[in-house]
């Protein structure tokens, strides 16, 4: 993923994964009720979505569905954050995730099996 996605982007695209395929007239609907968008603003970032390559319109009806998957943003957005907060290191952002979280027994057995699987 070479392009960065922005937060309303985001908002796009799961309504899409959601939902897909799905018209922009739905979509629209959609993002009224749930985001509070007009028509005119989710059909501009659905349109940057197009443009980047994340979203693919076809007629009729402007059914929208996603080529990118919703496992490979959040891949790339999690590395963007490990490396522009935590220098690249997993091992500092797990540290501090863990920092002021009280786990339970059960989580903490279930991060280790997690991690002994990779």
């Amino acid at each position: 993923m070479n392009q960065k996605l922005f937060d309303s982007e985001i908002k796009i695209m799961e309504l899409i994964w959601d939902n897909e395929p799905i018209s922009a007239k739905e979509l629209s609907l959609i993002a009224g009720e749930r985001i509070g968008w007009n028509k005119n603003t989710t059909y501009t970032v659905i349109k940057k979505l197009e443009t980047k390559g994340f979203v693919k319109r076809n007629e009729p009806g402007f059914m929208c569905t996603s080529l990118i998957s919703r496992t490979d943003v959040r891949n790339a957005e999690t590395q963007s954050l490990i490396d522009k907060l935590f220098g690249g290191s997993r091992k500092a952002l797990f540290s501090a995730l863990l920092q002021d979280e009280t786990l339970s027994n059960d989580d903490i057995t279930e991060l280790k099996e997690l991690i002994e699987k990779r």
